[in-house]
Formats: structure tokens, sequence, C-alpha cells
């Protein structure tokens, strides 16, 4: 019987061209071909930086490698690059989605190309930027991609096809706004039902995003403060994007291990890029519940048993009646004439 087998393009094509992330002195790689800048007169590029104005064309060549033993055919396209939600990675929309920047505007002369063994080929393309074309960043990247489907093996069998693309960081001239927004801070506490008896964490979680027209290197700083101003923390966070493009939003979250058992904290991020600066806040209060919850059972029960004998006292006082005489004297009024 035939091992079932789902094509995840979609899904894995982000990951697999998280290649595009190679350190600036080499290609994008993946072991078996490459895909770079053709080299400039001057030295090798690690990537395409393109700057144009609206209307204006622009053209380069693109270089795929075949690093196997036998020929390799690709298809090329240009694509938009975005935000993975997973980590903010710099990832690129696959074949057949739509493109609204480089993957729209990248024209290459033909859709597919055969590298021979050990060999490379050059192709040139040209980027057509629109006279509408809105000013600022619009990164992108040139991508080979594998079209057959490599199956994995076991009970259920999924189909993968690779791809690797080289960056293309294009900029249409016109005004630049560098904007960054912290949205949606939300904060989760977790303590132990009896203080000490273990850790009490804080989940900080909250959403990056570049509402400005060029990328950002973002950097966010964490304080958080108790009752009367005392300082409980203060962090640069670590787990951020290294770029963070226009119009992306990235869900993030930082772990606070040692948060307060008992205090009302206010957390403060502040998130800054050239040219921007943006701050948010939240607050949540620490309280041990158990022992609170103990102690307002038992003043509960103490009030109740503290008003049960009151009303047994006034009940015990409206129901006693004063006792009449035995032996009732009647007195006599008698009138004296004259």
């Amino acid at each position: 019987m035939r091992k079932p087998y789902a094509v995840l393009l979609p899904v894995l094509l982000p990951l697999l061209l998280g290649l595009l992330t190679a350190a600036p002195a080499r290609a994008a790689d993946n072991g078996s071909w490459s895909v770079y800048p053709v080299s400039s007169a001057v030295a090798a590029r690690p990537y395409f930086y393109v700057s144009a104005d609206p209307g204006q064309s622009v053209q380069d060549k693109v270089v795929v490698a075949n690093k196997t033993a036998g020929p390799l055919t690709f298809r090329l396209y240009a694509a938009d690059a975005y935000n993975t939600a997973r980590d903010g990675g710099f990832a690129v929309k696959s074949l057949g989605e739509r493109m609204r920047g480089v993957g729209a505007w990248a024209v290459l002369p033909k859709e597919r190309v055969t590298v021979p063994a050990h060999k490379t080929v050059t192709v040139p393309f040209t980027v057509k930027v629109p006279e509408d074309a809105e000013p600022g960043d619009h990164p992108g990247a040139i991508v080979a991609l594998d079209e057959r489907i490599d199956r994995g093996d076991g009970s259920v069998a999924l189909g993968v096809q690779r791809a690797v693309g080289a960056r293309v960081y294009l900029t249409v001239g016109g005004p630049t706004l560098p904007a960054l927004a912290v949205e949606n801070v939300h904060i989760s506490h977790h303590q132990p039902l009896v203080p000490g008896l273990g850790d009490s964490t804080a989940t900080i979680s909250y959403t990056l995003h570049n509402t400005g027209n060029v990328t950002l290197r973002p950097k966010v700083a964490l304080r958080a403060e108790g009752l009367f101003g005392r300082t409980l923390l203060t962090r640069d966070l670590k787990k951020l994007p290294s770029q963070l493009l226009p119009g992306q939003r990235v869900r993030l979250t930082e772990r606070w291990t040692g948060a307060p058992q008992l205090d009302w904290a206010d957390v403060k991020l502040t998130a800054t890029a050239t040219g921007t600066k943006e701050s948010a806040t939240a607050s949540f209060v620490a309280v041990p519940w158990l022992p609170v919850g103990v102690m307002a059972a038992g003043l509960a029960i103490a009030g109740r048993l503290l008003l049960g004998r009151r009303r047994q006292r006034r009940s015990g006082a409206r129901g006693t009646a004063r006792p009449a005489p035995t032996h009732p004297q009647t007195k006599t009024h008698t009138t004296t004439g004259a």
C-alpha cells in the first residue's frame, strides 16, 4: 500500500529559507545548492541592496550554484519577505501567494533553469518599481525552488520541497518614517499555593509592531516596580527579531522567574530603534491565595459564630416576662368631707 504524503511547502518553506540568514560573508546555501548576487567589481555581495525611485527600473544578476554530482532544475521566482510568527525570523512568501513588493516587481527572463553538476548559472533580472510605489523599504528575495518532492519515512510520509533564496533589500526613494509600537501587553502570573514552597513566575507577552516604512532593529527594555516605587526587575530583552520589517507584527514572550509573591507590580516595556521610541505598561497583583483564602474562611466562620451568639442573646431577652405578685394589694382612696 502506498504511503500517504502531504506537500508542506507553505509551512516548511519559511523554515527552509532560514538559510537566507547566512552570515554576510557567505551565500544562502543548503549544502546542495546556493543562491547569491553576482560579484561586483569591488567584492562579493552577501545580499542585493537596491535603491530606486518610483517609476525607475534596476537590473542585476543572480547566481545559482549546483554542488551535487548531477544536474538540478530549479523554479526561479521573486518573493516578498515577512517576519515569521514563531520567532520573528526573516522568511519569504511561497510561490503562488500574493506579492506586493519585490515579488511583484522583479522580472526574471525564464521561470526554470537547469544547472549542471558542480556548475553555476547566472540569471539576469530587472526590478521595475511602479510609479505609485510607496517610499521606504520593500524586502524580498530571489528564490531557487527544487520542485521535486522528497518523501520522508515512517507510517505517514511527508513530502517536502526545498528552496534557497538570496535576500533583496529594496529601498524606494521618498519620505521615510521609522515608527515602532508595543501592543497587547499581557501578564500571566503563577505562584505556589503556599509562599516559599516553590518559585513564583510571570510570563509577559507583547506584540512589537513596525508601523513605519523602514526596516528596524528593535531593542526592548523591561522594568518592573512594586509598591512605593521599589525596583523589582530591570532587564534588556534578548529574544527579539534582528530585523522587524515594515508593517510586520511579532508576538513575543519573556519569562520572569522570581516574580513577587505578595506585591502590586507595574511592568513597563520600552521599545527603541533608530528614530523611534515607544512604551506600554501592564500591572498584576501578587497574592498568596491559599493563605488568604484560609484566613478569609476563618474570619467568615468566626463572624457567623459571633452573629449567632448575638442573636441568641437578643432572643432570650425578648422571651423573659416579669412575674406578677402573689397577693396583690388594693389601694383605697378615701374622701373626707368637711
